[in-house]
């Protein structure tokens, strides 16, 4: 849980987690003794709304003899074409009462075991509690058309928001892109020839309503504008 008094510039591990989930068209699904199954269909709710989590403390339907141990797999893509797309592995694992059915219409019910989530900072393990706890980001399943629209139809607008990056950029980069968008900023990814790097802009406060997207974007350009120029590589 974050100070009260503390400025969240990024999403926790759960929160980001939480996303990840509610965004998720697809998921691998892993059984002992069986052949990975490819899930493509999550009713349009995400994982979220197609497996129901439950504490292994008797909360949730009475096992079988044999429970089914799991594990869901999630892949999270940028949604443009940066160098390294991947951002974040999401592993759920715990126990089913059946073998998973990927035609099943009904919310699969599934004991909680661990949750992992992998990324750049390293792995993390998140509680069942602190998942449950994290508040949906409003941006996350509007993630991917708003980064696209932004490179699609308004690319001009990219070289102006590294005005605010610091520090910053020197000539040997050789392009920088939107890598990911949530309720708390912005991240670009600033690639050169042998690495890259990953800078946030913060919003100045977090969105609690997808309407208020666009006009801190806005504030974030607006901020921008204001900015001393920088030298003739970001022109």
């Amino acid at each position: 849980m974050r100070p009260f008094s503390a400025r969240a510039t990024q999403p926790t591990p759960a929160e980001r987690m939480r996303s990840i989930l509610i965004a998720a068209h697809s998921m691998t699904v892993v059984s002992d003794g069986l052949d990975p199954v490819e899930v493509h269909r999550l009713d349009g709710t995400g994982a979220m709304g197609h497996i129901h989590l439950h504490e292994p403390s008797g909360t949730g339907p009475a096992h079988p003899a044999a429970p089914v141990p799991v594990r869901l797999e999630f892949t999270d893509v940028a949604p443009t074409p940066v160098r390294d797309r991947l951002r974040a592995r999401v592993t759920l694992t715990g126990l089913l009462a059946a073998p998973y059915d990927a035609d099943a219409a009904d919310s699969i019910c599934m004991e909680f075991g661990q949750a992992v989530l992998d990324d750049r900072g390293g792995r993390t393990f998140v509680t069942l509690s602190a998942l449950e706890a994290a508040a949906p980001d409003p941006v996350s399943v509007h993630e991917a058309d708003m980064l696209t629209h932004l490179m699609d139809s308004h690319s001009e607008l990219v070289p102006m928001l590294l005005r605010l990056v610091r520090p910053r950029p020197d000539r040997t980069m050789l392009r920088a892109l939107p890598v990911a968008l949530d309720r708390y900023g912005i991240t670009l990814r600033l690639e050169y020839p042998r690495t890259r790097r990953d800078v946030r802009l913060p919003f100045a406060t977090p969105v609690t309503d997808m309407d208020q997207a666009g006009p801190r974007i806005h504030a974030l350009l607006a901020a921008a504008r204001r900015a001393s120029h920088p030298n003739r590589l970001l022109a």
